[in-house]
């Protein structure tokens, strides 16, 4: 073995990696005669301590980090407490799996993965470290070293990106080089140069302990339709080498359409540390990737790994999805602006899920996270996604810095809007290591950032304290903006709690067309259905606000009616909570009950 890649528990283990499988097929391609293996550990892992405790585990980013911490730290106490606590904060005080017989059994399978018998210890192992993948990555590449000391150890991801990856050379002595951004052109040179092909090492993505304190640069692939086709073999030899085990996992195929982020300017993000600028595939390259994909491994379900879907392309790519007449499945990230038409394209070609950044219901917060959006946006894609039956997955962002009690009122008064749509996740924003916020710290009215208290229960003191990690601390307002916000968690988990308590066919809030007037059903919170008709002019004023659309306009549909009543009829429905206005905009909220299907994607 020449090369082996290794992905470290705990990515969700239905899904090969995309890091490792681009990373391969792409040195096979420009060095033919190479020798290299993709590793999944996590796969074995999840059918050992069982299913359902691996996917609970790997939701909770301390909680999986906490693990290996024990192991890479034996004499810590630290971990357990960790576990504990970040699973109490995650899922409440019910059940949770046991942190020793889950430390015991993650020793076992990682002790027998990388033995002698099972793995062939390569020339060069590289580890992709990205979310919750740091303590298992260093766990893994501590026995490795220790078995063959003349094994390079090469880390690379987001989790040990930049300064990240040069703190931990200068910690952990088993680590020989770091790269930052992607790993493609790094990993290729690092190679040739250790071979003896290449004299000195030009690319400044590579970290060593011998090139001194110079900041790393990113070295990327200019063009993403120059790269091969992703290759998923060993995760899908793995799988069946499993065997009755791995019965329970249905895999999902990960591919990207961009990298990098084209919007790029939220101020909480640091998402993009790997990429330098925005880079998209083509629409007939991805859709033609998918294509292959599916017909290698005989699967229809897909997820694109894009910080968000490249916006000009993605209609694109899902109008040429559904020329393939399949029964695709996928999900994907999305930024706030894709029109009804657009979601309506996408679902007819398979988008299932979708993770779209919301992130806030008042409009002035937006401006303030720098989203480039506002309420009336957010409402408007919610209620798409609900009427084509897209899953919406979607969070509010809860103690932004600097953030007032009119924002938290305006949330509260918009939430009511937003009640017939798939619900919303509250999280706590945290600090990021190179997002806006970190690097103009001022802006936002914090200081003293620090590492997050957390690390110092992961690691010793001393290593923590060494570490410059993705997640930080400071000071500057907390207490302030967590008793601000109690009022907006409050609502939402009531209102989630509504939400699953009915059991109700059809949509909460649903209208039906009759040519000449329209129905509306409503469902409350409280259980109550309302019923609304609207006719004529009336009829024709709503379905017109099914994006959000300037009032000006409805005065011109409405052939001379005035203002007045313009302005009266669409009070009227904001009170009842049937349509949403900001400003000069309205939105219509209600979704069509029934989508007509076109004929030829009936079977």
């Amino acid at each position: 073995m020449d090369i082996a890649l290794i992905s470290p528990p705990w990515p969700l283990f239905n899904r090969p990696s995309i890091q490792l499988g681009a990373l391969k097929a792409f040195l096979k391609e420009k060095e033919p005669g190479m020798k290299v293996r993709a590793y999944h550990p996590y796969l074995r892992l999840a059918t050992t301590i069982g299913l359902e405790d691996y996917l609970k585990i790997s939701q909770s980013s301390w909680a999986a980090e906490a693990v290996f911490a024990k192991l890479l730290f034996p004499g810590h106490e630290g971990p357990e407490e960790l576990f504990y606590k970040a699973l109490g904060r995650k899922f409440g005080k019910g059940k949770n799996p046991d942190f020793e017989r889950v430390v015991s059994q993650a020793e076992a399978i990682v002790d027998r993965y990388f033995s002698p018998g099972h793995f062939a210890f390569p020339r060069m192992t590289g580890i992709s470290l990205c979310l919750n993948q740091l303590t298992a990555g260093l766990y893994i590449a501590k026995k490795i070293k220790a078995q063959a000391p003349n094994t390079i150890i090469v880390l690379g991801g987001a989790s040990c990106s930049d300064v990240i990856g040069q703190s931990l050379l200068e910690i952990f002595p088993f680590v020989d080089y770091t790269i930052t951004g992607e790993g493609e052109l790094p990993l290729l040179e690092l190679w040739r140069y250790l071979m003896g092909k290449k004299k000195t090492i030009s690319s400044s993505a590579i970290c060593s302990r011998t090139k001194g304190d110079d900041k790393p640069k990113k070295d990327q692939i200019p063009e993403l339709d120059q790269l091969p086709l992703p290759d998923f073999d060993d995760y899908f030899l793995e799988l069946s080498q499993l065997g009755g085990t791995g019965a329970g996992i249905s895999p999902l195929i990960p591919i990207e359409a961009s990298r990098g982020c084209w919007w790029a300017r939220c101020n909480f993000c640091n998402l993009n540390l790997q990429w330098k600028g925005y880079r998209a595939k083509s629409s007939q390259r991805v859709v033609s990737e998918i294509d292959y994909l599916s017909k290698r491994y005989m699967v229809l379900d897909f997820a694109f790994m894009d910080n968000c879907l490249p916006k000009r392309q993605a209609p694109k790519i899902f109008q040429l999805l559904s020329r393939q007449k399949k029964d695709y499945s996928f999900f994907a990230e999305l930024r706030v602006g894709h029109s009804r038409q657009e979601l309506g394209q996408m679902a007819a070609g398979g988008l299932k899920d979708a993770q779209v950044g919301i992130e806030a219901l008042s409009t002035r917060l937006l401006q303030r996270l720098n989203k480039g959006s506002s309420a009336i946006d957010n409402l408007a894609i919610m209620r798409h996604c609900t009427e084509w039956g897209i899953e919406l997955q979607a969070n509010l962002i809860l103690h932004f810095p600097g953030s007032s009690d009119e924002e938290v009122m305006e949330t509260l008064e918009n939430l009511d809007f937003a009640w017939p749509f798939s619900p919303l996740k509250t999280v706590s924003f945290w600090l990021g290591a190179d997002s806006p916020v970190y690097r103009e710290p001022e802006n936002f009215g914090i200081y003293n950032i620090r590492n997050h208290g957390f690390y110092t229960l992961l690691f010793p003191r001393d290593t923590a304290n060494g570490l410059r990690p993705l997640i930080l601390e400071y000071t500057g307002g907390r207490t302030r903006q967590k008793n601000m916000w109690r009022a907006v968690e409050k609502k939402v988990a009531e209102m989630n709690k509504a939400r699953s308590r009915m059991k109700i066919k059809g949509k909460l809030l649903g209208y039906r067309d009759g040519g000449e007037f329209i129905t509306i059903r409503q469902i409350l919170p409280d259980g109550r259905i309302l019923r609304h008709r609207l006719s004529g002019l009336s009829r024709k004023l709503y379905l017109a606000c099914l994006e959000p659309t300037a009032v000006e306009r409805l005065a011109e549909l409405a052939e001379g009616t005035g203002m007045e009543r313009i302005d009266s009829f669409v009070n009227v429905l904001c009170s009842k909570r049937l349509m949403f206005r900001e400003g000069h905009k309205v939105l219509s909220l209600a979704v069509r009950e029934k989508i007509p299907v076109p004929m030829d994607r009936i079977p």
